[in-house]
């Protein structure tokens, strides 16, 4: 059998928009000769469509819109991923996580997600009942195994057993001849290796084909990735479809190749470039953006951040401004308007210190008797989060934050000055990955200016700042970071790493202190296993430590 993998972007809740796109690539598969075309995970519907989905019109149009797309199948089928609504009469949730096997004009099966992740940034039992059996869909002398994500992840692939069910081995207990994932698994630095390796698990261990099809786009603060494959029953992965791009294959499953197909693009750094490029493009896209505007300080942040921009938008649609303070140094200018010439952008000047000295005028009479401190510091954040503020609504540009995990997990960054903004493009790379990065970006040539990566960082806020007056070195905070937020090991867990006590609680403790500031921040992209965000839920006002 030829069988369509159509690895679509949706919009959330844009049901007219996805409907359009599904039949665009159901069509791109038949005329590839797709005798079954597969779809991702609520690909009708857009994943995760969170609390949007009790609107009281959401799932009733979501199921107009199924309907629509079924009067358009005909010989060959689509199975789509949708929300249905729980019609079982039995206490629970209202809705379901749903696939529906489009043929012949009409809905010919259905089939519920089973297993409901709640963990991460996952909070599906929130919305959906379970399904409560799984059977095979039978088609063209066929049993095909569906399942929806989660699914099929098994318990040698989480932490610990979650769940008292385990779908692939019901349906492989009732005879499949084809398993077939949809699935809406984000990204995050090392996640299509480890989709691979499950894979080829269930394959060798079914003894069929697996067939999964991932989303791609960028949704809020999730990053889908698609890298779509299908296993063969010897557990070869023998289809890999690009990722961060939308493709339309089809595969003959009776015809696979001989050999393992690539592994995704095998450097770390281009996996965390492909994956915010296309976050920060479906963001501004899909919010109705059309431009950005950024900070540019000669410093590698808004360096990295500026050259993402400019590959996910178009250069012309990349605005820099660059605000001298009395404490920058010439070489951060020259630094700032280099990078903004390589990378075609506009970049204007704005010096900051006659504002700054009119500020501290205005507030003199109440400091009187005080010495300057990080509250002059902060006022030049500030400033030039009121100039970026200023150009955004001017312009209607959406303005991207700049600053690294490293910074935001300890706090080294100003409220309403530096973290102004609409979305915060590199907040999940530790400082150290931003450094990786840079270097991959400069790889064939100089893009970013050499200095701004060689050179101490420094927020240039006062006489002959470095990052390091106040914070230890990179390397070595990051790696504690890691630990801390990451692993979710203890203070105590974390020495028996070998780290100084003393750096351990202080990183610890500026960490717990600093989760009022990263709740106000500006969605970031994630791209590490654990982000702030939407997937870190801690509470402000608390005392434990640990």
């Amino acid at each position: 059998m030829k069988l369509g993998i159509a690895q679509i972007n949706g919009v959330i809740g844009d049901f007219p928009g996805n409907a359009k796109r599904l039949l665009q690539a159901y069509r791109e598969c038949l005329e590839q000769g797709a005798e079954l075309v597969i779809t991702p995970e609520l690909s009708l519907a857009g994943y995760p469509p969170r609390d949007l989905i009790f609107k009281s019109q959401f799932v009733s149009k979501c199921l107009q819109a199924l309907d629509y797309l079924a009067s358009e199948v005909k010989d060959v089928p689509l199975l789509v991923g949708h929300v249905d609504q729980n019609d079982s009469g039995k206490p629970g949730k209202p809705f379901r996580n749903a696939a529906a096997f489009l043929h012949q004009g009409s809905i010919a099966a259905k089939v519920w997600k089973t297993l409901l992740p709640t963990y991460d940034v996952f909070d599906e039992r929130r919305y959906f009942e379970p399904g409560d059996h799984c059977e095979p869909i039978v088609w063209n002398g066929l049993r095909l195994g569906v399942t929806i994500c989660e699914d099929i992840w098994s318990e040698d692939f989480l932490q610990r057993p979650l769940y008292d069910r385990d779908p692939v081995r019901e349906l492989h207990a009732q005879g499949i001849d084809l398993l077939l994932n949809l699935s809406a698994s984000p990204f995050h630095l090392g996640k299509p290796e480890i989709r691979r390796e499950l894979m080829a698990d269930i394959a060798r261990e079914t003894g069929v084909p697996v067939v999964y099809a991932n989303s791609i786009g960028g949704n809020d603060q999730l990053v889908f990735d698609g890298h779509s494959l299908v296993a063969s029953p010897d557990g070869r992965i023998a289809v890999q479809l690009e990722g961060f791009v939308e493709r339309c294959t089809t595969v003959d499953l009776n015809a696979l190749p001989s050999g393992e197909a690539p592994l995704p693009q095998p450097v770390a750094a281009g996996q965390l470039h492909d994956a915010l490029v296309l976050g920060l493009r479906d963001y501004v896209r899909k919010c109705g953006f059309h431009s950005v505007c950024l900070g540019l300080s000669g410093g590698i942040d808004s360096a990295v951040t500026a050259v993402i921009a400019a590959e996910a938008l178009g250069a012309e649609n990349v605005h820099g401004l660059t605000m001298p303070s009395p404490f920058s140094s010439g070489g951060s200018v020259d630094d700032s308007l280099h990078l903004a010439t390589t990378l075609g952008i506009r970049c204007d000047t704005v010096p900051i210190a006659a504002t700054f000295t009119s500020v501290k005028e205005a507030m003199a009479p109440l400091f009187v008797g005080t010495r300057e401190d990080v509250t002059e510091e902060n006022m030049q954040a500030r400033i030039r989060g009121l100039y970026l503020m200023s150009l955004s609504n001017k312009f209607g540009h959406l303005l991207l934050t700049t600053g690294n995990k490293s910074e935001l997990a300890v706090g080294y960054c100003t409220i309403y000055g530096d973290m102004c903004g609409g979305l915060a493009v590199i907040s999940d790379l530790p400082k150290t990955r931003v450094y990786e990065l840079s270097r991959w970006i400069n790889r064939e040539r100089e893009i970013i200016p050499w200095n701004t990566i060689e050179k101490p960082p420094s927020a240039e806020l006062r006489p002959d700042q470095k990052d390091q007056d106040t914070l230890p070195p990179y390397d070595e905070l990051d790696a504690i970071l890691e630990l801390y937020v990451e692993r979710h090991l203890g203070a105590e867990e974390i020495i028996a790493h070998g780290h100084p006590e003393s750096l351990v609680r202080w990183i610890q403790r500026r960490v717990d202190l600093n989760e009022w500031k990263r709740q106000q921040a500006a969605p970031g992209l994630r791209v590490t296993s654990k982000a702030f965000g939407m997937g870190r839920r801690m509470p402000i006002v608390q005392g434990f430590v640990g």
